[in-house]
């Protein structure tokens, strides 16, 4: 066998080709979302696309043990974890009824950054000044598209733009959170979890805010996309949050099978994929292209996210969890 057939993981192919797809669906779910926070409350979409999602996620749980393997010895660690996913997805989603999808997207990217940082903490890991450098690189490039220094002059308030990054981090704990503690439960179980937590949440907001009362006299779209009341879907909006809800179930399982046949430092940076596909949508449906100081802050997380990948593999370190619990689920 030669050296660069052997150099290859089993299943490296395969893995690689589901983490992609994965992010087509996420790319697609993003777009939705966004195309819909005109009109629907998030709770009320997070709502339908969980309920539908949550279907698909208990027909894979048949699949790989019956109803079992839902019983969990660690009942709070999942609802932990469900809380902060719930908090990521909360957060990116009412940031994207402002910020362009790709400009949203490439700040999340700094989640592989956060948890660079955070394994230091909390796993005790030993972080090399190439992966310091790489992470304040990064860092650089989030100050670039945020610009604080820019004050009354910048379009999108600055609490909105810290969301995506508020997202990142809660991503980010809940990823060292599951490499610290370990997954033991099947990926099925694990999205059933989560998207009976978004259930839940979405489910609260509606008996304490479904009527919109508290969306009245806001000008701000991300507080009104929050707390906007529920209304019936009509016309091709339905067939828009079905989508969501099947493409919930897309997502959880090819990211669940691209960690399940491929480690996770061969498949972690594929998940870059993503941002063009950010750019693709955001100037086919919104005509909106990333400017140069987002661009230029795009190319430093994107490359310090990559560079700090590439470091993991090599010193065979795990980037993540390989259950990893997706922030779309």
């Amino acid at each position: 066998m030669s050296t660069s057939q052997s150099s290859v993981p089993a299943g490296s192919s395969a893995g690689i080709g589901f983490i992609v797809l994965a992010m087509v669906a996420i790319s697609i779910n993003d777009m939705l979302i966004k195309q819909l926070s005109g009109d629907y409350a998030l709770h009320q979409i997070v709502f339908i696309r969980s309920a539908i999602g949550i279907v698909f996620s208990l027909i894979l749980v048949q699949m790989e043990g019956g109803w079992a393997i839902l019983r969990t010895k660690a009942p709070g660690l999942h609802a932990l974890r469900g809380i902060l996913i719930v908090t990521s997805n909360l957060t990116y989603f009412t940031a994207l009824a402002v910020i362009p999808l790709a400009d949203a997207t490439a700040l999340f990217f700094v989640a592989p950054l956060m948890i660079t940082l955070l394994s230091i903490p909390f796993l005790g890991e030993k972080v090399g000044p190439w992966r310091i450098g790489a992470v304040v690189t990064g860092f650089v490039g989030v100050l670039i598209m945020l610009q604080p220094w820019s004050g009354e002059a910048r379009d999108v308030p600055l609490l909105i733009l810290l969301l995506p990054l508020v997202a990142a981090l809660t991503y980010a704990l809940n990823q060292v959170l599951t490499r610290q503690l370990g997954a033991t439960s099947k990926a099925s179980a694990l999205a059933v979890y989560i998207q009976g937590m978004f259930i839940l949440v979405s489910a609260g907001f509606f008996v304490v805010a479904g009527d919109g009362r508290f969306a009245e006299g806001l000008e701000s779209p991300s507080l009104i996309f929050l707390l906007r009341a529920w209304v019936w879907p009509e016309g091709v909006d339905r067939w828009f949050l079905l989508g969501l809800g099947l493409n919930s179930a897309v997502i959880g399982y090819c990211i669940s099978q691209a960690y399940r046949l491929s480690d996770a430092a061969t498949v972690a940076p594929f998940e870059y994929t993503g941002l063009p596909l950010a750019v693709m949508w955001g100037w086919l449906i919104w005509g909106e292209l990333p400017g140069s100081s987002v661009t230029t802050g795009i190319v430093l997380i994107v490359g310090s996210g990559l560079f700090v990948f590439l470091r993991e593999r090599q010193k065979k370190r795990p980037v993540a969890s390989g259950r990893r619990v997706n922030r779309r689920y």
